[in-house]
């Protein structure tokens, strides 16, 4: 069990409550995950499962997809709908033309304050701390890019879109600046991750497909193996010989004729198709393990 398990996370689930979900189900304590999600979002949360755990560092970041859903009206102090609202209600006049035009302003790189309820630190504490106990939170502009921001639909005073943005963008902060700038407040009703990275929602199973898996003893069946994960590396195959040497340490050299062999990193797989190490570049087709498995 080495590898990454894609989850569809159930909404009312925290990112932490699915990982000892998967401990439990695997029998491991070595499983993380790739990019939090709120309690009330769902989708796409992949975990890194055993020895995988040490390819976080080149996994965890990567553009991020989602489906959300915007109700116009008021504003929220979460900026999502399990808050309280921080405006008096109005009857909003918007339609598309004018969503659109607005919309546009959130497009390309971005300057975005994230909201008060979340992770980000305040001299090492995590605002949404600070802010549950209503102590006032002032969270500086990061930058961000969104590379994607369409309007499916509008229904009256709720509009469903889809985003395809950088990691460390805030889709309550979409929201409600959104709403903001139309100058009746908004706040996200529904989020769903489609992708993150390369994992897509098409290969994602849910609590209850895995915890049926592990009963049948088939868990490894929704394992995304080590050796096929980083498909951005170039793949060298090597000897029963090299892989030991790998192992202890040594330098290894990949066929100049490969694809790409002049990559910063490469894959050392060995001959039954197993993840032997991640190699960095010292020399040309010279390559040092710095992660062995």
């Amino acid at each position: 069990m080495d590898g990454v398990i894609i989850v569809d996370k159930p909404e009312g689930w925290t990112s932490h409550d699915v990982v000892g979900q998967i401990r439990r189900l695997a029998n491991t304590s070595k499983v993380g995950h790739l990019g939090t999600l709120d309690p009330m979002a769902t989708g796409v949360l992949p975990l890194v499962v055993g020895r995988a755990t040490r390819l976080a560092q080149f996994l965890s970041t990567g553009d991020k997809h989602y489906r959300g859903r915007i109700q116009f009206g008021w504003s929220t102090d979460t900026y999502d709908r399990e808050g309280s609202p921080t405006s008096d209600p109005v009857e909003p006049r918007i339609d598309r033309d004018c969503l659109e035009r607005n919309l546009a302003a959130f497009r390309g790189a971005i300057r975005q304050t994230p909201p008060p309820f979340s992770a980000k630190k305040i001299a090492g504490i995590p605002a949404y701390r600070l802010a549950r106990k209503k102590i006032p939170v002032e969270l500086a502009p990061v930058e961000v890019e969104i590379f994607g921001l369409d309007l499916v639909s509008l229904e009256g005073s709720v509009a469903e879109v889809t985003v395809h943005c950088s990691t460390g963008t805030y889709l309550r902060s979409i929201a409600h600046d959104l709403g903001r700038a139309i100058g009746c407040g908004a706040f996200l009703t529904m989020l769903h991750r489609t992708a993150v990275g390369g994992f897509r929602d098409s290969g994602a199973r849910s609590i209850d497909e895995l915890r049926s898996l592990a009963a049948d003893g088939r868990l490894g069946e929704s394992l995304i193996p080590a050796s096929e994960l980083l498909p951005q590396f170039p793949a060298a195959t090597v000897d029963q010989l090299t892989a030991g040497q790998i192992r202890q340490g040594r330098d290894f050299r990949i066929s100049p004729f490969l694809a790409r062999a002049d990559a910063k990193y490469v894959k050392a797989i060995g001959s039954e198709g197993e993840l032997i190490a991640i190699g960095e570049a010292r020399l040309p087709h010279l390559y040092h393990p710095i992660l062995v498995f």
